[in-house]
């Protein structure tokens, strides 16, 4: 019979060591443009060119590939075109975090000392609440559906969390990331191996720069290969595979607008800044319709409070159905689970109506705001036992 439970005796740094030893070949990799000390890095526009074509399931391959059994860190080059959105939503964000400050709102690390870097919980609701026209702007790209879906397939969900790393601060501490990479060794080893394996498979990490990131600034320290160890759940808080990670990880710089997704077992961790300002990314955390996300939105608001924006653009034709797709995957509950089958009955096959069929089928309709307003408050009350 073969073992299934496991606890921090049971690490090795040598099994670790020659996994993250492993070579790429771009072979491999006919998409990228280039690979780069062990990380793939791809074109934002070449990506942008393939995603309606049938080499689509090709790329799609590739990335899911790359993730899994490859580095498990990739680097999209511009795969945010619009710079201007991209300062306004920092200016929005640096507005929030002054204003929590001035509340004495405390907003913590999860792997940093207190007070090194500033952390901005739920930025994604924060930023439709105060200019949905920006947050529009942000989430209508392509490329964060296409790359959600390579790891995680449909129906996912998006939250973000704003991370500054201060002048002056220290790195990080290597570690890996939800679910399970949030919970003590003492916990993890209760869990089967499986489930450990299973937890990379429910997240995608993603960090959007929203300044250029040289070297000195601190760009995320990565271990390339490291999430393929199976008991790394359990290492990365050991003080030899931290060692490890500060002789052997890398880090790639990157411009405002370029976008790093990674695998959440993959050791990790943000750099030390030395320079004079700030080093901010806006940090996506994309949860599978089978996992629970990080954060609590109030989705039903944030929809509402596109939904108005989202039809006078298409009344002018400034919104397609990949834009509202996109968008619709960004905010509205795509999986209708849990609900109260007796109030809300399948719509089609064996579901019910979802809050992004129902924006769709509001769109395409041109439902009145009110309309839409009124009939998004009565399904989600149908969801309630």
């Amino acid at each position: 019979m073969k073992r299934q439970f496991f606890n921090e005796n049971d690490i090795n740094l040598c099994d670790f060591a020659d996994l993250c030893s492993q070579k790429l070949s771009k072979k491999n990799y006919p998409f990228c443009s280039n690979i780069k000390k062990k990380v793939v890095i791809y074109n934002g526009e070449q990506i942008r060119s393939i995603i309606n074509t049938p080499k689509s399931f090709e790329l799609k391959s590739e990335l899911h590939h790359c993730l899994k059994e490859g580095p498990g860190v990739l680097i999209i080059k511009q795969a945010f075109l619009q710079k201007k959105t991209i300062d306004k939503a920092t200016e929005i964000f640096l507005g929030i975090i002054k204003k929590e400050k001035e509340n004495a709102i405390h907003r913590g690390d999860h792997f940093a000392r207190p007070g090194q870097n500033e952390r901005l919980w739920n930025s994604l609701q924060k930023l439709c609440e105060i200019d949905p026209k920006t947050f529009i702007s942000y989430y209508e790209n392509p490329i964060l559906r296409f790359l959600s879906e390579a790891w995680l397939g449909p129906f996912f969900q998006i939250t973000s969390q704003v991370n500054i790393v201060k002048p002056g601060a220290n790195a990080q501490d290597p570690h890996r990331d939800y679910h399970l990479g949030f919970q003590e060794n003492s916990l993890v080893s209760k869990f089967p191996i499986s489930s450990q394996i299973l937890s990379q498979f429910l997240t995608l990490q993603g960090a959007i720069a929203h300044t250029d990131m040289g070297i000195s600034s601190g760009p995320t320290i990565i271990l390339p290969f490291s999430q393929q160890y199976t008991l790394g759940y359990m290492a990365w808080r050991n003080s030899k595979f931290k060692d490890y990670f500060k002789k052997n990880a890398i880090q790639i710089p990157m411009k405002k607008g370029d976008a790093m997704f990674l695998n959440p077992a993959l050791f990790h961790a943000a750099g030390k800044n030395s320079e004079s300002k700030d080093r901010i990314a806006n940090l996506i955390q994309v949860s599978s319709a089978f996992g629970k996300a990080l954060e609590s939105v109030d989705r039903t608001k944030i929809t509402k409070l596109i939904y108005p924006i989202l039809l006078e653009k298409k009344k002018r034709n400034l919104l397609g159905c990949k834009e509202s797709q996109t968008i619709g995957a960004s905010v509205a509950d795509g999986y209708p689970f849990p609900t109260n089958l007796d109030l809300n009955p399948p719509y089609k096959d064996s579901t019910p109506l979802n809050m992004q069929l129902l924006l769709e089928k509001a769109l395409s309709e041109n439902w009145a705001v009110e309309k839409f307003n009124l009939t998004i408050e009565r399904a989600e009350k149908q969801r309630i036992p």
